[in-house]
């Protein structure tokens, strides 16, 4: 079987299929600037019993024995650079939010998550466990199926543009009168090809997951993908938040299981509006880092995005107020304290 890792590189965007995951993971496209890494496990050092695979713009991936080490760490990135201020906790924060909806989607689709818990990985990781408790996973390899399985249930970002265009959402016909921010009457699947790191997806049709994955594998990840999304939907409007459109990444364990790995269901993976500030018509108020773009975009950071030069790095206020957010998110959809 091949053992395609799961991706380490899942980046925060506006756009679920504007993320450069590649998988394995390694860092040599795209010009970056380097993040200050809050634990040694989270800038790719080495791990006593672990053998660093690659890192992308948020995770660094690591191999032990038959299994995988996924470390988020605090990273952020924006305009495809990964910045040099980090978001405190917010590797944390990802991984235990992806933990919380791995549990509650397990009756619909398996995942790849073997344990969280330092305390029960192997005993060659013990001397990193304090380093890797809370933004961690030790995970099943699993034969990676290199195509981002979107899911969107309201009109924005990319998909509005090209509405706005043709009246389409990647390739598919919409009704007329939908505006930015619309609920679709139906989600829809809109999938990308996986990108180089460094590099945005690109919007595939139905009939070209078909020619990559053939069409049994095709028909399972449309339906794996919505009914997912659709229960995920269902969660977040009862917890005060719109679940607009998401992705997700599967794997194939070696008797041909369809398996959810990588991230789930978080703000670098989806896109979130609160239910009580949702407003058809007008761009919508988020839980992600729109702070961090809407400042380095300012005339107050002096950097053109335009340009070839790195980002500036993040004032206090904007890293505060962005970690506030991811805090948010988290504390909303769980119901539980972030800690």
């Amino acid at each position: 079987m091949a053992t395609t890792p799961p991706s380490a590189a899942s980046e925060s965007a506006p756009d679920p299929t504007a993320k450069a995951t590649s998988t394995p993971a390694t860092s040599t496209a795209a010009p970056t600037t380097t993040a200050t890494s809050t634990t040694p496990a989270t800038d790719g050092a080495a791990i006593p019993g672990a053998v660093h695979l690659g890192s992308g713009k948020i995770r660094e991936l690591y191999a032990v024995g038959d299994h995988l080490l996924l470390v988020a760490s605090d990273r952020i990135s924006a305009f495809d650079y990964v910045l040099e201020t980090p978001i405190p906790d917010k590797g944390r924060i990802l991984t235990q939010l992806s933990l919380w909806w791995f549990e509650r989607l397990a009756d619909l689709v398996p995942n790849h998550v073997i344990s969280a818990d330092p305390e029960q990985y192997p005993a060659e990781l013990a001397g990193a466990a304090d380093a890797l408790r809370g933004r961690s996973m030790l995970c099943e390899r699993l034969d990676m199926l290199l195509i981002e399985c979107v899911a969107r249930g309201y009109l924005a970002g990319s998909g509005l543009a090209e509405y706005r265009v043709s009246g389409t959402v990647c390739g598919l016909p919409l009704p007329e009168g939908l505006v930015d921010g619309s609920r679709l009457e139906e989600p829809l699947f809109t999938p990308a090809a996986k990108a180089d790191l460094g590099e945005h997806d690109e919007n595939i049709s139905f009939a070209e997951v078909v020619e990559r994955t053939g069409a049994a594998i095709a028909e399972e990840l449309r339906r794996l993908t919505l009914t997912v999304y659709s229960a995920a939907r269902d969660i977040a409007l009862d917890r005060g938040i719109v679940l607009a459109d998401t992705k997700f990444e599967f794997g194939r364990r070696a008797d041909g299981t369809i398996v959810l790995a990588d991230e789930v269901l978080t703000p670098d993976s989806s896109r979130f509006w609160p239910i009580d500030q949702w407003q058809p018509g007008r761009s919508q108020p988020s839980f992600d880092k729109q702070f961090v773009r809407d400042w380095l975009t300012s005339p107050e950071s002096g950097w053109d995005p335009k340009s070839d030069q790195p980002p500036p790095p993040l004032p206090p206020e904007v890293v505060e107020r962005t970690r506030d957010r991811y805090v948010e998110a988290y504390e909303r959809l769980t119901g539980r304290r972030f800690q």
